[in-house]
């Protein structure tokens, strides 16, 4: 993995001014300004995408795509071919997808710089996702988790054996909750391995594997492999097929605790995707200890965030699109007004919205009768689960977010 320190200083503002006016520009210069000014502006990807005349590129800041930067398409092949050598990989392969990363040192923080290139019909494509260090200092608050939530977990993760599982689409969270949970973990008295696709965050006294298809090293093949390394605890990147899942389960149950990801759309649906993957009924309720389901929303401005009372207009909108138990309770509204701290957008950072679905005995007893998801999310709301819809309503209320996004997200 190459390791390249940027140091931009002065030249920030004149390669600026350089792509404004279109006028001649270092590449070299280019690929690293677009670097560090997404690093800065806290982006969680840059987009450089290729069009009939021009080249487009875009940051995702706090999960939405922004137009930044254009420059002519006779220069994006360039720019490919830099970000190539950077991220290690062949300049002379222009019509494969290509996958690589490199590392760089941006005022003291380290980025790990994780690169996907695919050929397009107006050229090669390249999406660039920035990781920081800084994700091994995170804790079950910092990324949202209510107390009784953060309790749930910390009294499974306390359990010798069995799954716990985080769900969400792609983007919500879920490797970051696992990474934050290893690292609870963590400790010179166990054995953790993981394997993913790709190694997202590095962390010291892990082992972690990278998949491999190239060399037959998927996860499943890896993780009958990690079962011979004497492991206390594993985490397996993604539950993709049943061949995972059915070594996973069978995993769980000789005595390991074993951390996952699925893509479901909350925690009840979890257990019946399991069934659809073909595992038994009873394995499922015997092994799954806890289901995370998540999303992610952007918080308000802390700078520019005010408080107004409700519109009847807005409160009859409301009633409208929240059931009544949640709409009844709400009377003000938070919101960002725009400044500089937030590039006038009113939002700036994003916190997690959550639930924790405890798998207790009357849930189980649903498992083995194969009950569909919503009656399992009955039992579950019945038994005391805060559903993310809840959670969302009341970092809204406390001014953390907005309802707007707690809807946007959760499309309810």
């Amino acid at each position: 993995m190459a390791r390249t320190v940027f140091v931009m200083g002065e030249t920030r503002d004149k390669v600026k001014n350089e792509l404004a006016r279109g006028s001649a520009i270092s590449i070299v210069a280019l690929v690293n300004f677009l670097i560090e000014e997404a690093g800065l502006m806290h982006a969680s990807d840059i987009h450089i995408v290729p069009e009939e005349k021009n080249t487009r590129v875009r940051y995702r800041i706090d999960g939405i795509l922004e137009d930044k930067h254009t420059y002519p398409n006779s220069l994006n092949q360039s720019v490919i071919s830099r970000i190539k050598v950077l991220a290690g990989v062949r300049t002379d392969e222009h019509q494969a997808a290509q996958d690589g990363r490199f590392t760089i040192n941006l005022d003291g923080v380290i980025m790990d710089i994780r690169v996907s290139i695919v050929p397009t019909y107006h050229g090669e494509n390249a999406v660039l996702r920035i990781l920081s260090d800084k994700a091994e200092n995170f804790s079950l608050e910092a990324l949202g988790f209510s107390d009784g939530d953060r309790r749930k977990i910390l009294k499974a993760i306390k359990k010798p054996f069995g799954m716990i599982l985080s769900t969400g689409p792609t983007g919500s969270g879920k490797t970051t909750t696992l990474y934050t949970i290893i690292r609870l973990l963590n400790s010179r008295e166990s054995s953790i391995v993981t394997i993913e696709d790709p190694i997202e965050y590095s962390i010291g006294g892990i082992t972690q594997i990278q998949v491999n298809s190239r060399s037959g090293l998927t996860f499943a093949n890896g993780l009958r492999s990690i079962l011979r390394q004497d492991p206390n605890v594993i985490m397996v990147g993604e539950i993709r097929d049943v061949e995972t899942a059915s070594i996973a389960v069978n995993t769980s149950l000789t005595g390991h605790l074993l951390l996952s990801t699925l893509h479901t759309t909350d925690a009840a649906t979890t257990l019946p995707r399991l069934l659809d993957m073909k595992i038994e009924p009873f394995l499922v309720a015997s092994t799954v200890n806890v289901a995370i389901g998540q999303r992610l929303l952007r918080r308000i401005c802390k700078t520019c965030r005010k408080e107004r009372a409700m519109t009847s207009a807005e409160k009859d909108s409301l009633t409208e699109s929240l059931p009544e138990s949640l709409s009844a309770s709400i009377n003000s509204m938070w919101h960002g007004t725009g400044c500089d701290e937030c590039n006038k957008t009113g939002y700036k950072g994003r916190v997690g919205i959550n639930e924790v679905m405890l798998v207790d005995q009357e849930i189980r007893e649903a498992i083995l009768l194969k009950s569909s998801a919503k009656e399992i999310k009955r039992i579950a709301v019945k038994n005391g689960m805060t559903t993310m819809l809840e959670d969302g309503i009341e970092k809204a209320k406390q001014g953390v977010t907005t309802i707007e996004e707690v809807l946007r997200v959760i499309h309810e």
